[in-house]
């Protein structure tokens, strides 16, 4: 599938942060060569800019962009998804597929202002996908069948993993996977300031909280196992470990983490309906 990419012409529309993030990255992995690649901005002089470090042609106009692609990345925000899908609209086809990264919003809003039987996939990445490291997550819609999915997975899957969900399941994906570095960095921070307090570095302190949260997370993924668990086998009777967690639960950082999680899937709902 990623040869069948290499050989598409990709136009990612608002090659903002998240776009310019996912732009960048195609083309730091060699999966879109940059002949194959055009991209838009707000504003002429990024454009400009823009297109003078990645090496290829950028400009302010999507329906352009949109003609010559045969992959387009939607990177706008909510609430410009139907004017840009307006503007785009004469220039797409079935042949065509349309990926969305417009977080909240949904597969059939993005197909009632397209032509009919227009692959649309929905995405949802996250900003680790700058390094290689991302998470996202992706729905189709009711005219994408499973070769438009696996291409968007293929797309992703260059910069981190990717699950595929039910369109119900993107607001939580939002919420959780694409807020969720916003939370770990507060949490790295905290801990990087609890090593400044009991006498480390801050250099050092960062670093060690750094390491030792990307490799518990490493631990969960390889082998799968229950967080619980794990947390278990560090915790050893009449230990450190025990009395800092229970500091944790006095706290209340666990169930401020889970509210953390429901806020932000709840204001996923909302982005798409305001102005």
């Amino acid at each position: 599938m990623k040869a069948k990419i290499s050989q598409k012409r990709l136009a990612v529309l608002g090659a903002g942060k998240i776009g310019g993030i996912l732009l960048r990255a195609f083309l730091k992995q060699g999966l879109i060569s940059p002949k194959q690649a055009v991209a838009t901005v707000q504003h002429s002089e990024r454009a400009q800019a823009m297109g003078q470090e990645l090496g290829i042609p950028v400009s302010t106009d999507n329906r352009a962009a949109a003609r010559q692609a045969n992959i387009i990345l939607l990177c706008v925000k909510p609430q410009t998804v139907r004017e840009v899908l307006e503007e785009i609209r004469g220039e797409v086809n079935a042949d065509k597929l349309i990926v969305s990264v417009a977080a909240s919003v949904p597969t059939p809003y993005l197909e009632k202002y397209l032509a009919a039987d227009v692959p649309v996939v929905r995405a949802m990445p996250n900003t680790p996908c700058a390094i290689g490291c991302g998470m996202t997550g992706i729905c189709k819609g009711s005219s994408a069948g499973a070769s438009h999915v696996e291409m968007a997975r293929a797309l992703f899957e260059t910069v981190g993993r990717v699950v595929v969900v039910d369109e119900k399941h993107m607001d939580a994906v939002t919420g959780l996977s694409a807020s969720g570095p916003a939370f770990l960095y507060i949490i790295l921070e905290s801990l990087a300031e609890a090593g400044v307090k009991v006498g480390l570095p801050r250099d050092i302190a960062t670093l060690l909280a750094a390491q030792t949260a990307q490799g518990a997370a490493r631990v969960v993924l390889e082998t799968g196992d229950h967080p619980a668990l794990l947390k278990d086998g560090v915790t050893t009777p009449a230990g450190c470990t025990i009395d800092g967690i229970l500091e944790l639960e006095e706290g209340k950082l666990r169930v401020t983490l889970i509210k953390a999680v429901v806020k932000a899937t709840q204001r996923a709902g909302e982005l798409l309906f305001e102005k």
